[in-house]
């Protein structure tokens, strides 16, 4: 798949989770490709999450990476070590849940990104989700994980 800017990327990302999940039981997923202390940072992350979110177990992402963690079918999907969001202004406000930031991008409200952190974390939520529940769930393994 092409590089592409990110708001493109995350959008097939998310077209992916949604038209290959329930093929294969494997959901296809982009993975981002951080580097020096974010790739770190996502590694120490990916160890941390949970098997479970919002009632969904996590499941297999091709092609497998330490930065992308997905649950259910692709209804939740993460991705750490994304790019800084390409929406978000200087001055974009953020709503803070348990001490992390995510901003929402309003062309994409699907899609959150985690940016007061060493990594930007991505986000993807199907409508079947209530993204604060999700947030709160992630905000400690993120916090704990992902220095600010």
């Amino acid at each position: 798949m092409p590089k592409t800017a990110l708001p493109a990327g995350a959008a097939a990302a998310f077209v992916a989770l949604t038209v290959l999940a329930g093929c294969s039981g494997v959901v296809r997923v982009e993975p981002p490709t951080p580097t020096g202390a974010a790739a770190a940072a996502c590694r120490k992350l990916a160890g941390a999450l949970p098997h479970t979110l919002d009632g969904l177990d996590r499941v297999a992402s091709e092609p497998a990476s330490p930065y992308v963690a997905v649950w259910g079918e692709g209804e939740i999907a993460l991705r750490c070590g994304v790019e800084r969001p390409a929406a978000m202004p200087a001055t974009a406000e953020v709503s803070d849940v348990d001490g992390v930031g995510w901003f929402n991008d309003p062309q994409r409200p699907a899609l959150y990104t985690a940016v007061n952190r060493e990594a930007y974390v991505e986000l993807t939520i199907s409508p079947e989700h209530r993204p604060a529940e999700i947030q709160v769930d992630l905000a400690g393994p993120i916090k704990t994980n992902i220095p600010q």
